[in-house]
């Protein structure tokens, strides 16, 4: 198993340093993308709604027209029927063979009646859909229209900054591999509690870069020795001198 090198205090707090630079670096692209990977994704999300939907109006327009496609050769059937009854009506041998008849020829008219009904109900109800349908089909035009151009825009920023990107992510990884675990674990928990995102701050004018609290003499003396990792007693951050900070440059 190959040995895992111990660096020094002051060699995890130059990575410290690098690792905080870079981030930063990295925050700024971020900050270029601004909202809109989070709006693409929400108007992608959108779109796949709409387009459920509009499906779902498809399928309940077809299964209508289905169902009047259904009640017109229901009405077939019947009128069919009662030309069948009128035709035995002229051969039947007695008045209750007529009425029985009767009766049946009235029945299917009455189902060619309601299957009528039936049929323009049902074609209101798919003009009713239809029109749902073209709505649906609108927003989705509008919402593919408006991701287009989102999509546009952060592809270009993203075209801009990859190389730049790629670069800082790899410089990200390589100042990481020279701390511990446990202390980068911290770096990014402090990392998050702030919105600047700042963890690692240099002393300036006697004061931490972070929060401004005076740092005391014996403090600022002891930072710049290099010997432990030293935080701010007021906001968390992890606390290096001037000179080490300025002497960590990323390009």
């Amino acid at each position: 198993m190959a040995a895992v090198k111990d660096y020094s205090v002051e060699e995890k707090l130059s990575s410290l340093v690098k690792l905080q630079k870079v981030d930063s670096k990295l925050d700024e692209i971020k900050i270029l993308k601004g909202e809109l990977p989070m709006e693409v994704a929400d108007l992608e999300d959108e779109i796949t709604g709409l387009h459920a939907r509009k499906t779902r109006i498809e399928e309940e327009i077809n299964g209508v027209t289905e169902f009047i496609s259904q009640r017109k050769e229901a009405i077939k059937e019947s009128e069919a029927l009662v030309k069948k009854y009128e035709k035995q009506s002229s051969n039947v041998k007695n008045n209750r063979e007529f009425e029985a008849i009767n009766k049946e020829i009235e029945m299917q008219q009455l189902e060619v009646k309601l299957a009528e009904k039936h049929i323009k109900d049902a074609t209101e109800e798919i003009a009713e859909k239809a029109v749902l349908l073209e709505k649906a089909q609108k927003n989705i035009a509008v919402k593919e229209g408006v991701l287009a151009t989102k999509k546009g825009e952060l592809e270009k920023i993203i075209a801009a900054n990859e190389k730049e990107e790629k670069h800082f992510n790899k410089m990200a990884q390589e100042a990481k591999g020279h701390v511990d675990e446990r202390l980068l674990a911290s770096y990014e928990k402090i990392r998050r509690s702030y919105r600047n995102g700042l963890a690692v701050v240099q002393v300036e004018r006697d004061a931490c870069g972070g929060c401004f609290n005076a740092i005391p003499p014996q403090k600022q003396s002891e930072i710049k020795q290099h010997k432990k990792i030293m935080i701010c007693e007021n906001c968390g951050r992890i606390l290096v001198d001037e000179d080490l900070h300025a002497a960590v440059e990323i390009k």
